[in-house]
């Protein structure tokens, strides 16, 4: 399935993408908002981060996969909970004491709990995590995969709380040990042993490696450069070619660009590392730089929304978004005489020659792009809320996702129907949640990047990635 192309809105991406073309540390992303622009953003954060400081379990530090529904801890969702932490104390939502008293209490249960080969009754095996834990216990909840990609998330929240609790309090020492240990005793060399140099998905103790790897684009540049990085167990450097050969380079909306559907693939790595002005070889090639690519990508989206092939309710220049959420269910119904096909979770997204859109909106996908665009993302994000109110924004900011075509009573896998205004979810996710309250505090202060920027561990991998340029530059030696 092929995108329709609208000249006039390709034509407007193709300009404004060009403007960041020279993107480096010294952009401009943090210009004055407007009044009303800058109280949403500290409403939106704040609720945010609250989702993870008050639903997270105090104690071990386990984080929920959602919430209100009871479920499982997400090992995912804890990276991104110990990175959102510093940005509570530096916002004043917490202490700085508390804060680190969570994050230690978190890496002392990741430290302590217990690892092996069986399949119950553990945390995970060679330092890696099973995708989801008990929220009591942290053992391995039912028969799920240990995670590679999930457990580099962890692995980057870790690294971000070590550098921000720089301070001399026992604690914050403690927790700087803690996460030197959990990051080197990952063995990100056993993870690449099915078909090297590439990165297994991940381990069953029941049937071994699953039988794919992490190739081409994809949220995945972060786990080869946490794999790269390491001082213990490193995977070989030809895994970041080998990564890259299989990149996407296509047309969106009428630009070129790296390819993924689901803008969380452009947003994850980004959370953390600052990619402004630093280039591999592949973006050397191209002439830009990863974060000129997830700008393209985002604007990309707000012009396939504005363009809405699909003739999807709402759709338009600040209504836009499609990433991996939830759904209302798998289930195909006809609505005003034109048969329509809806899922429960889902990766939706949009490139040159793929489409996964069930009319489904993630606000995510906006919050988690402010950085890359600003003048989309705040607007559509301020719109979501004005137009939709309490039921989609509450207690701890926006729900996961939201329907605006499915306005017809049915029976549904998650969340509700107001019947004239369309579905909403019911939950918050953390995978969704982490990067709005991080990516809000990359573009206010830039505090995640510069935290990471100074981790020798992520300056390493991008060195052995063949990263070079920008603040990298004189630190590869």
């Amino acid at each position: 399935m092929r995108l329709i192309k609208i000249l006039v809105a390709s034509a407007t991406l193709a300009a404004a993408a060009g403007c960041a073309s020279a993107a480096g540390p010294t952009s401009p992303l943090r210009a004055p908002l407007p009044a009303n622009q800058e109280a949403f953003l500290d409403t939106l954060q704040e609720r945010t981060f609250r989702w993870f400081w008050e639903t997270s379990n105090p104690r071990n530090g386990l984080v929920p996969d959602r919430w209100p529904t009871p479920s499982f801890s997400s090992v995912a969702s804890v990276g991104f909970g110990l990175t959102a932490y510093p940005v509570g104390v530096e916002r004043g939502w917490v202490s700085r004491a508390d804060a680190a008293e969570r994050t230690l209490t978190t890496m002392r249960f990741f430290w302590t709990a217990p690892q092996g080969p069986q399949p119950s009754g553990t945390i995970g095996h060679n330092g890696f995590y099973y995708h989801f834990l008990d929220m009591n216990t942290g053992y391995r909840f039912e028969r799920v995969e240990l995670s590679t990609i999930d457990t580099g998330l962890l692995m980057m929240g870790v690294l971000a709380a070590a550098e921000y609790f720089d301070g001399a309090d026992p604690r914050e020492a403690q927790i700087r040990a803690l996460a030197d240990s959990l990051y080197r005793r990952v063995d990100w060399a056993w993870a690449a042993t099915p078909r090297p140099p590439l990165i297994s998905m991940g381990w069953h103790p029941e049937s071994g490696f699953i039988p794919h790897d992490y190739r081409g684009y994809s949220e995945a540049m972060f786990l080869y450069v946490l794999a790269l990085g390491s001082p213990t167990h490193p995977v070989d450097p030809a895994a970041w070619n080998a990564f890259t050969s299989t990149y996407v380079w296509a047309d969106f909306q009428g630009v070129p660009q790296v390819n993924f559907p689901p803008l969380f693939g452009h947003q994850y790595s980004h959370t953390w590392i600052d990619f402004r002005g630093i280039r591999d070889a592949y973006m050397r090639g191209r002439g830009l730089d990863y974060f000129e690519n997830s700008r393209r990508a985002t604007l990309g989206q707000r012009a396939y929304a504005i363009a809405n092939p699909g003739g999807w309710d709402g759709y338009g220049a600040n209504l836009w978004g499609l990433t991996a959420s939830d759904g209302p269910r798998d289930t195909t119904v006809v609505i005003n005489g034109r048969e329509r096909t809806f899922w429960s979770y889902r990766a939706r997204g949009a490139t040159g020659d793929f489409v996964e859109d069930d009319g489904t909106l993630a606000p995510t996908a906006a919050g988690g792009s402010i950085p890359f665009a600003p003048e989309a993302a705040i607007p559509a994000l301020m719109n979501m809320r004005r137009t939709y109110g309490d039921h989609l924004f509450q207690r701890y900011g926006f729900l996961d996702s939201f329907n605006p075509t499915l306005k017809q009573p049915m029976r549904l896998q998650h969340g509700r129907i107001v019947p004239g205004v369309g579905w909403f979810d019911g939950d918050y996710l953390g995978i969704d949640q982490g990067p709005i309250v991080l990516m809000i505090e990359n573009q206010r202060s830039e505090l995640v990047w510069r935290l990471m920027r100074r981790n020798e561990h992520v300056v390493r991998g991008l060195c052995r990635a063949g990263f070079t340029g920008g603040w990298l530059e004189g630190r590869c030696g």
